[in-house]
């Protein structure tokens, strides 16, 4: 049926086919390091927006509550746990949050080796609250304040 609408073009559907089901197939450690962080709040895309522009190509940069965001948080994380309560970068070994991945984001994306393109998109859907100076404050401690490490196994 589908080779109909196709005609001559069998072996370009074949791939196509072939890549869309590795797309939905992707493995976690194959996109790692990555960074998540909370795209509800204007502050947070700000901050993942020069994180994007400095690793370019090295880090992959996700939203909390993106659908790949949530996928990847699932087989990273326990269910009873909030890991919205501050950015996480993740490694091959450990998921750092808060201010104890600060460090390893700064290295990374002074010594990572870039690899693939990997498109996504930096989004965020604020209400004006979170673009306050008192927002700023909040975000900002709660940044130094909150600190976590979990030591990841595939």
């Amino acid at each position: 049926m589908f080779f109909i609408a196709f005609g001559v073009n069998k072996k370009l559907f074949h791939k196509i086919l072939i890549q869309k089901q590795r797309r939905q197939i992707v493995d976690i450690r194959d996109l790692l390091p990555i960074v998540i962080y909370d795209d509800k709040c204007y502050l947070c895309s700000k901050f993942a927006n020069v994180v994007h522009t400095f690793a370019r190509d090295k880090i992959l940069v996700v939203g909390h509550y993106s659908d790949m965001g949530m996928k990847i948080k699932s087989e990273i994380f326990d269910h009873s746990y909030d890991s919205t309560i501050m950015f996480w970068f993740v490694t091959k070994k450990t998921a750092y949050g808060g201010r104890a991945a600060i460090l390893p984001l700064f290295f990374n994306i002074l010594t990572g080796k870039s690899r693939e393109h990997l498109n996504y998109d930096l989004s965020s859907s604020c209400s004006q609250d979170c673009k306050t100076p008192r927002a700023f404050f909040m975000r900002t401690r709660s940044l130094f304040s909150n600190s976590k490490k979990i030591a990841l196994k595939f």
